[in-house]
């Protein structure tokens, strides 16, 4: 099937997802409710264009458990420290937003990593510098963290653990990684802290 075929049919089909959440966001399955849902599916999909995503890998379903797994787990980590931190009432924390230099560059692996960075309690990605690769977070206590260098390294892992899940082994190999989650490339790069 070519390229424009495959892409009208997910339109259509994604133009039907977006008319059945209509109606059941209304709750009223009648003709015009369906029409009207129709229709802005239509508009949605067809006046909305996103641009394509160049995505060149592809799921590698162990690699994929590993990061959902360890992402849950970070997540109660997280928020069990957030928690503890916020009960401390004498206690200052001092935050600082640093800047990661990914080692990917691809758009797309910028854009996972950041999220689940972002929703990790205890960091939030401020600015993702698509150009440069380099993502800046502000760490909410860079003490309990274990510092900016750990910090540093929770984004790199989050990072390689995307690799791991979606990218092909050409673009394992242009970050410095190898198929085998043991083995890795060169040093990592550097991270800047910007403001402490």
């Amino acid at each position: 099937m070519s390229a424009g075929r495959w892409s009208v049919r997910a339109q259509w089909g994604t133009t039907l997802w977006l008319a059945a959440v209509w109606v059941l966001l209304w709750g009223d399955l009648s003709v015009a409710n369906v029409l009207v849902g129709l229709l802005l599916g239509y508009l949605v999909t067809h006046g909305l264009r996103m641009t394509p995503i160049d995505f060149h890998g592809r799921l590698h379903p162990v690699g994929l458990a590993h990061l959902v797994g360890r992402f849950l787990l970070d997540l109660v980590r997280a928020s069990f420290e957030v928690s503890v931190l916020a009960l401390r009432p004498r206690h200052v924390p001092r935050g600082a937003v640093i800047g990661v230099h990914l080692r990917s560059h691809s758009d797309l692996y910028l854009t996972m990593t950041a999220e689940l960075c972002s929703l990790v309690p205890g960091s939030l990605v401020v600015e993702a510098h698509r150009v440069t690769g380099m993502l800046y977070l502000h760490v909410l206590d860079v003490e309990q963290s274990g510092g900016i260098e750990a910090a540093r390294r929770v984004v790199l892992d989050q990072e390689e653990r995307v690799l791991r899940a979606f990218a092909s082994d050409e673009e394992l190999a242009d970050a410095g990684l190898t198929r085998r989650p043991g083995a890795r490339g060169a040093a990592g790069p550097t991270s800047t802290e910007v403001r402490a």
